[in-house]
């Protein structure tokens, strides 16, 4: 949410997700195959993973979603996918905003699957207003029900029938049904005469009207009469809750879920706030190692960095120094800080130290791309092949092979032998690859493995340690990068799915082959893993083509350097969709055509193929908003519209059809971010779609009218190559440091005394003899008491905290 002062963000970190015991199994073999949704206020953000046949299954994946400050809970919806049916619920854990603010380091456990109870699965608001009228003698209480939005869909067609049902004072009264609609508009008034002795609450439910069955909750907001008569009117929309909760009788009889949730509430505020900030940490870089005999701000930063925050701290330094230019430069001092001290090549970059965390992160960050042109095409070939692959004795299997009628067992040397031959292909195909990827491989990234090539050359200029500098490279680019890609292709994004266990064998195997590439020393695997042996050959030819591919990737001139970042658009995201073609201005048609869609950070474009030539493009200045679709407009829970302006400033929708929940809010992430400066965004927008002469999500019949739902520009995934957004991380880093400032001032001093220099001396006025470390705590504080200042404008806080910040301040 931003406004003047500040920006309020809540962050949703979900972390790896898996079972303990056993699932109620839900088909007649006595398994499961079950993934999870993951909703955000009963909208469906993410779906994991299938693992098939198990009632114990391990997922494993981590998200972040970027939320509006509003939200009220998170729910895991456990699911047995069905290939001919409706998929079954198996149970669902929900973890409420209230119980994340508790625990504000996260919350971690195992949760008791719940039943689904229909009359708790409710959505959505409705707009009321309730007014008391007339004298003392006779009072009135007044109900107006104008309007509600984004209700539960209750019947087969995607949608429902509501209507209200006001109580108050043992009366009853009824709204119309609005048929088939979800945004129903209602704009109907109830009175009842006000009874001051009664104790009964004014309660306005919400039903879905059923002709043959039971009707169908759909939520319910309750007013407290009694305590508030002298209250003449009150209006607004108000949140739908649920029927009082049932006992769960079931509660640990449907298996158990394993997670990990974060929530993290920041106040962003202007940039110019953090300016000082920023420019102070620039400056430290841009100075590099020598600093005239003062202590480097850097150094204080990587000394007082706890291994539970070095990986967020990692990826916020990595990502405001690109946004500065200076990434190369930050990861280079790290690695001058790293180098002084280790004096054991063997131990160089293996630990998780802030400058392997940082270089690592700044390879997902800037590579992901060239990530997936590498590893993409074998990756696809091993899923899509299938083939056995085991080169261990311990764990081959041996099976029959032949035609039908001429059968034979296999033996154990044939299973290898052809493992080997099959390995040695993917391994090939894939350095072979990599050898062509120079120029393909970004310019910042080529230019940053030089600087580590030429610092561990100089550390370790002895003849014996020749490969060392070779494996510096080779540590972060196989070690880091790769190899963890290729043992989780998912968790990249290289592959919707999880591997089977056939094929996470093979990847397994893989991984250990590009491992061994990558630390340069075929005898040491050969002595650990004697049965790696069979592939030594093709390890051995594969290091001195790693070696020549290093050599060939260092060789960057600074003029390519500076130049290749201007040459090339950045593409946000790309891929195939389906996008809807209505005809002509008669009934909209559910038709789809299938084209190729690029997304850059100047427009959105399409083509029939990947390189045939763009047909049509929308700028992104002309975005308004994407926004999901209902199911019942097009039969499908997985489509889009971008609604955008046309040359003449009328607005237009682009329908466009995903495969699955996933790649649709992928879109919409990519989208929403790259449209997050555009002034013109709208806060409304209909679900539906105009058909005939009305639009079928509120049955309204003005097409330019405002929308009947608001939009959710605030709602996004967070992903490796996603913008980059200044202020955001220059608040993370200053509230990590803020937070671990008393602990750094130790350290400050006690590395002061270690060097024997004067404490004071850093404290005196002049500016030229006051180094970073001091001039950092003035410009936390700072920036601690402008936080204080917006928060005290802003008018959020209660009478009791103004009065501790006002003590704190004193």
């Amino acid at each position: 949410m931003k406004c003047l002062l500040n920006q309020d963000l809540s962050n949703v970190l979900i972390w790896p997700l898996h079972r303990r015991k056993g699932f109620f199994h839900c088909c007649s073999t006595g398994s499961s195959d079950p993934y999870c949704i993951v909703k955000i206020d009963n909208e469906a953000i993410i779906r994991t993973a299938t693992v098939w046949k198990t009632l114990s299954p391990f997922w494993g994946e981590e998200y972040e979603v970027h939320l509006p400050p509003t939200f009220h809970c998170i729910a895991f919806y456990v699911m047995d996918e069905d290939a001919l049916s409706r998929d079954d619920v198996i149970g669902k854990v929900c973890v409420t905003r209230d119980v994340l603010t508790e625990h504000p380091k996260g919350y971690s456990g195992w949760l008791n699957l719940a039943e689904i109870d229909p009359d708790e699965e409710v959505q959505g608001e409705i707009h009321l207003q309730i007014e008391i009228l007339g004298s003392d003698a006779a009072r009135k209480l007044r109900c107006r029900v104008f309007e509600a939005r984004d209700l539960a869909r209750k019947d087969r067609n995607g949608a429902s029938d509501p209507f209200v049902r006001v109580r108050y004072n043992s009366k009853t009264q009824e709204s119309s049904v609005v048929k088939k609609s979800c945004y129903p508009r209602w704009n109907e008034t109830f009175e009842f005469d006000l009874d001051k002795s009664a104790t009964e609450k004014l309660c306005i439910e919400v039903w879905d009207w059923d002709l043959v069955s039971r009707n169908d909750f759909l939520g319910k907001v309750v007013f407290n009469i009694q305590g508030s008569q002298t209250v003449q009117q009150e209006e607004g929309w108000f949140r739908l809750r649920p029927d009082k909760s049932k006992p769960r009788v079931d509660e640990g009889n449907l298996g158990s879920l394993q997670l990990q949730v974060r929530l993290r509430d920041e106040t962003v505020l202007p940039g110019s706030y953090y300016q000082p900030l920023v420019q102070l940490l620039c400056q430290e870089v841009k100075a590099g190692p020598k600093q005239d005999g003062k202590l480097h701000l850097i150094t204080l930063i990587d000394e007082t960095t706890t291994a539970e925050c070095r990986q967020e701290v990692a990826i916020n330094l990595v990502k405001l120094f690109l946004g500065q230019g200076l990434a190369k430069e930050f990861l280079d001092l790290l690695f001058k800080l790293e180098l002084d001290k280790t004096d054991e090549p063997n131990t160089l970059f293996r630990s998780n130290s802030l400058a392997s965390k940082s270089m690592e992160s700044f390879l997902k960050v800037a590579g992901m791309q060239y990530l997936h042109n590498i590893l993409g095409p074998t990756v696809n070939r091993v899923f899509d092949e299938k083939k056995y692959i085991e080169l261990d004795p311990s764990k081959v299997e041996i099976k029959e092979v032949g035609c039908s009628g001429l059968h034979r067992i296999q033996t154990e040397s044939e299973v290898i032998q052809q493992s080997t031959q099959h390995l040695q292909s993917y391994l090939t195909d894939l350095l072979i690859t990599i050898a062509k990827s120079v120029r393909t491989c970004p310019a910042t990234i080529r230019a940053t493995f030089r600087q580590l090539f030429k610092r561990v050359e100089k550390h370790f200029p002895e003849n014996k340690h020749k490969n060392v500098k070779f494996i510096a490279v080779t540590s972060f680019l196989c070690l880091r990068f790769f190899s963890p890609a290729i043992m989780s292709p998912k968790l990249f994004h290289l592959r919707e799915k999880h591997a089977d266990a056939r094929t996470s064998r093979t990847l397994l195997l893989l991984a250990k082959a590009i491992q061994t590439v990558g630390n340069m020393d075929a005898a040491a695997s050969r002595a650990k893993e004697g049965w790696m042996a069979p592939l030594q050959p093709t390890i051995q030819q594969s290091i001195s083509q790693m070696k020549e591919f290093i050599t060939k990737l260092i060789d960057i001139e600074e003029k390519e350097e500076a130049d290749q970042p201007k040459a090339q658009t950045l593409v946000v995201k790309e891929g195939p969709l389906f996008i809807h073609k209505s005809k002509g201005k008669g009934p909209l048609l559910s038709s789809f055509k299938k084209l190729y869609f690029s997304l850059t950070s100047e427009a959105l474009s399409f083509a029939k193929t990947p390189n045939s030539k763009k047909s049509s493009f929308i700028t992104l200045s002309n975005i308004r908003a994407a926004e999901k679709v209902e199911e019942k407009s097009f039969g499908s829970s997985h489509v889009m519209q971008i609604i955008y302006a046309d040359e003449a400033g009328q607005l237009e929708m682009a329908y466009l059809q995903c495969k699955c929940v996933n790649e649709l809010n992928q879109w919409l992430s990519a989208l929403r971010k790259v449209c997050g400066n555009n002034t013109e965004m709208l806060c409304s927008y209909h679900p539906g779609v105009f058909k005939g002469d009305k639009w079928t999500c509120c049955h309204q019949k003005d097409k330019t009218g405002l929308g009947c739902d608001k939009t959710r520009h605030g709602v996004t995934l967070q992903e490796w190559n996603d913008p980059l957004d200044p202020d955001l991380e220059s608040q993370l880093i200053f509230r990590h440091l803020f937070g671990v400032r008393e602990l750094m001032r130790e350290k400050y001093l006690e590395m002061l005394t270690e060097k024997n220099e004067n404490v004071l001396l850093s404290q005196s006025g002049d500016p030229e003899n006051v180094d970073g470390p001091t001039r950092l705590f003035q410009v936390l504080q700072d920036l601690e008491d402008a936080h204080h200042t917006a928060l005290f404008s802003s008018g959020t806080l209660t009478d009791r905290d103004r009065n501790c910040l006002l003590e704190l301040q004193t």
